[in-house]
């Protein structure tokens, strides 16, 4: 504790204000757009839960389906173009759907039957420490974070939450097989002690199970590929190929297939192998190393997604009449 309060002293000292990087989609940004959208379309908004430092983590439902798939964003502190890609998918959804007319080749009238629930940003504690935002945070938290991030200013390398946990590392299914260097709470790759332990995930968790999805996609950044396997039943493996590679067509982003020893702990590893349905992590942008891709990818990420959701809307409604 001790140790802490120094340091604390020390972040009062150069760290007297935090601004805000430039050109991001911010979690500030996120809830006015949220609140516009609802407001123009009427959608049902839901809070599934808080992050760890309080802060409201919503879902949106778009469509009258009672049957739905799932859509997450932002599970990593800088990958929050994700949130910006979900944000933008659902405006532009709820105003064809509202007009009824085609999202490209796909009727948004699937929507009747199958809906879409949006979770934009899951971890907007850590969005806003890889932005620089520290204003959410006591002297104290100020410079426990410093610390996970290893005594660096660099915030836009900053992947956890703001316990500094790493989000998708954190769910049952391989979780006990992942190995990593970081023992304690860090900037990235910290697993934490027990799966479900972030208040974050423990709330996606419940939720998932609350709405029984058809499929689920996960979207990160970066590396424009798709990752569809994880102990996938043998006679799921044909389905599951089929709508990953119908996505991959459509995105034009690498499908990869799976290592022997692939560990897993991620968001879709668990809804894989909990559910015995689809599930997705879409890479979005081309590669960057510990840092956000630049909001300059977005006009070419947005053009390869824009039909991703409504098309998945198509390959569900095929699951469920199935």
């Amino acid at each position: 504790m001790r140790e802490i309060m120094v340091i604390g002293v020390i972040v009062l000292l150069f760290f007297p204000e935090t601004t805000l990087a430039e050109e991001v989609y911010s979690p500030e940004r996120m809830e006015m757009d949220l609140q516009g959208i609802q407001h123009q379309y009427e959608l049902d908004v839901q809070i599934i839960g808080q992050t760890e430092k309080g802060k409201d983590i919503k879902a949106v439902k778009l469509g009258k389906g009672k049957k739905s798939i799932l859509f997450v964003g932002s599970h990593h502190g800088r990958e929050w173009l994700s949130s910006k890609l979900l944000m933008s998918m659902l405006e532009d959804y709820a105003a064809a759907y509202r007009a009824g007319k085609p999202v490209g080749e796909y009727p948004s009238g699937a929507l009747d039957e199958v809906s879409i629930w949006f979770i934009p940003m899951l971890n907007p504690d850590g969005v806003s420490i890889q932005q620089g935002d520290l204003s959410n945070l006591n002297i104290l938290e100020k410079a426990a974070v410093w610390k996970m991030n290893g005594y660096s200013k660099n915030w836009s390398r900053w992947k956890a939450n703001a316990k500094g946990i790493d989000l998708n590392r954190q769910y049952p299914s391989g979780w006990k097989e992942v190995m990593s260097h970081e023992k304690k709470p860090s900037y990235q790759f910290y697993k934490g002690e027990k799966p479900l332990e972030a208040a974050e995930v423990k709330a996606l968790a419940d939720f998932t199970r609350e709405i029984d999805p058809l499929l689920a996609v996960a979207y990160h950044t970066s590396g424009r590929e798709i990752f569809w396997h994880y102990k996938n039943k043998r006679e799921n493996m044909v389905r599951d190929y089929g709508i990953a590679k119908k996505t991959s067509e459509l995105t034009g982003y690498e499908l990869t297939f799976p290592e022997k020893e692939a560990v897993g702990s991620g968001f879709t590893d668990w809804f894989i192998t909990e559910f015995h349905r689809p599930g997705m992590t879409i890479e979005l942008s081309y590669l960057v190393d510990e840092t956000n891709p630049p909001l300059s990818v977005f006009p070419e990420e947005w053009k390869r997604n824009r039909s991703v959701g409504i098309m998945l809307v198509k390959e569900a409604m095929q699951l469920h009449n199935k």
